[in-house]
């Protein structure tokens, strides 16, 4: 698993290992030389380097970059925004260090550079820029290459908000860990390539500092996913119910119901009403299609314990009927996915979702983008929340998986648990792709995957299956890509011969 630190967590990683004996100055040199190496590795010697240092910890690693860079026949200069007095510590300490000039930082001094290194501000900026620190980022955007230190300016690094302006980096060069400012919107666009150096913080701090956020990849869900096997067969794989919307709203169901088939559900059937039954049936072959009219024949159909998963939202309508049908599949045994309107349908009562949450003990994952979240989760939509921190406390309120969809889709879990996405291509976003991933969370559930993991793995191979086919994707190519996919993935989880499973 690949951890992912906040602000706090990456202050106390670095807490954790001076109190074990290893020195400030040294994780700061560490942390400065790795940063020169980045530079060197794709820049040639003579290159004309400005490093731009603020007042903190951030700036006596770009003081540290430059004295390396310097002594490898670069050519730099140190420009430093506030007052030399005001270095302190080990910042002071990589200062003194410098051998050459410390100039006052003015825009100007950017124009001739070749690289610049931003080391103004790092992780920990919780204000939006302004005065002179806003200008040098403004003069550094126009740089033809900028390497951050830690993190590119102006970004938060816990939410990877903008504070004000942000550094647009070529390149960034990270300690120990990626913080979660790199992955979340927009930190990730500023960022740039990222470098992640060991500086010589232990591994062990980690079990300390109990991080409880990771990058979305098979690291993470891979031992839960469930192989399969040459004795298998589609039984033990789960079967998943789809409820199709009206007549003229059944595409997004079929969607769903292709996505939870290639996710590897052994059955998976349709729920159609009796209006839509033609059009469900005639375009259908692998999923089955069955009469199901209300929420009283739904809880009917779903009394069967071999029906272990259900989607419910796609193409459903939103008002009464859809409610009481996701009341009717919470009350039944099975997991339930709920995406779309079958979210929407809750926004003036989402106590009454809740509640119907709260009572089952079987997993339920909630997939809105945020449009739907905003209107279910209005307590925790708030602008002062990153997207991490919003999924997290809705998990936490409903007591079910949320999954909040994006370029930068988070997972969160009820007891904190959290996972970022960063695979999905662009050309992700398009009409459908939602009700095809909601279709593979139920897929995962069903084959008995823990429902935090279910809901990850379903992410992770969304945006495969995406980057997969490329661009000109339509929702209809994302479960036609899969088959790659898995290839891929069996062969990193061990393995799978191709007539494993019937």
């Amino acid at each position: 698993m690949i951890e992912l630190l906040t602000t706090a967590e990456m202050g106390e990683a670095d807490r954790l290992a001076i109190a074990g004996g290893i020195a400030g100055i040294d994780l700061m040199e560490n942390a400065g030389r790795a940063v020169a190496d980045a530079v060197a590795a794709r820049n040639p010697a003579g290159a004309r380097v400005v490093a731009v240092a603020g007042p903190g910890n951030n700036g006596g690693d770009g003081f540290v970059a430059a004295r390396v860079l310097a002594e490898r026949g670069y050519r730099l200069r140190v420009l430093l925004v506030g007052e030399t007095g005001r270095l302190k510590g080990d910042a002071g300490q990589a200062a003194s260090r410098w051998t050459g000039q410390t100039e006052p930082a003015t825009p100007a001094a950017l124009a001739a550079a070749d690289v610049v290194i931003d080391a103004l501000f790092g992780a920990g900026l919780d204000r939006p820029v302004q005065g002179l620190a806003r200008a040098m980022i403004a003069a550094m955007n126009a740089a033809p290459c900028v390497y951050a230190v830690d993190l590119p300016s102006g970004i938060n690094g816990t939410s990877g908000a903008v504070m004000g302006l942000a550094v647009e980096a070529a390149h960034t060069v990270t300690f120990f860990r990626r913080k979660t400012g790199h992955v979340l919107l927009p930190g990730r666009l500023h960022s740039g390539n990222v470098t992640v150096a060991g500086i010589g913080i232990p591994s062990s701090v980690l079990e300390r500092i109990a991080a409880r956020t990771w990058i979305n990849d098979p690291r993470l869900w891979g031992e839960r996913f469930p192989l399969p096997r040459a004795g298998g067969h589609k039984y033990a794989r789960g079967h998943a119910v789809v409820v199709s919307g009206p007549a003229f709203s059944t595409g997004a169901a079929r969607l769903a119901a292709r996505g939870a088939l290639r996710a590897g559900a052994g059955l998976v059937t349709i729920a159609s009403p009796c209006e839509a039954l033609a059009v469900n049936a005639t375009a259908s072959l692998a999923v089955m299609v069955r009469p199901v009219d209300g929420a009283h024949e739904l809880a009917a159909f779903l009394a069967d314990p071999r029906r272990n998963a259900v989607i419910l939202g796609p193409g459903a309508g939103v008002g009464k009927d859809t409610r009481d049908l996701v009341l009717a599949a919470l009350a039944a045994h099975g997991a339930v996915v709920l995406d779309a309107d079958a979210l929407t349908s809750f926004a003036d009562e989402p106590e009454v979702l809740t509640a119907a949450i709260g009572e089952r003990s079987p997993t339920t994952v909630l997939t809105p983008h945020e449009g739907e979240f905003a209107r279910l989760f209005k307590g925790v939509d708030e602008d002062a929340l990153s997207k991490l921190e919003r999924a997290r406390k809705a998990a936490a309120a409903s007591g079910a998986i949320v999954l909040l969809k994006g370029a930068d889709t988070v997972v969160a879990a009820p007891d904190g648990r959290a996972a970022i996405a960063d695979n999905a291509p662009p050309w992700l976003a398009t009409a459908g792709s939602g009700d095809v991933l909601a279709g593979m969370v139920a897929g995962c559930l069903a084959q008995g995957m823990p429902g935090f993991e279910a809901a990850a793995a379903a992410v992770w191979l969304h945006g495969e299956a995406a980057a997969e086919f490329g661009p000109g994707l339509i929702a209809e190519d994302l479960p036609e890509a899969m088959p790659k996919v898995y290839r891929r993935l069996f062969g990193t989880l061990g393995g799978v011969s191709s007539n494993s499973h019937s």
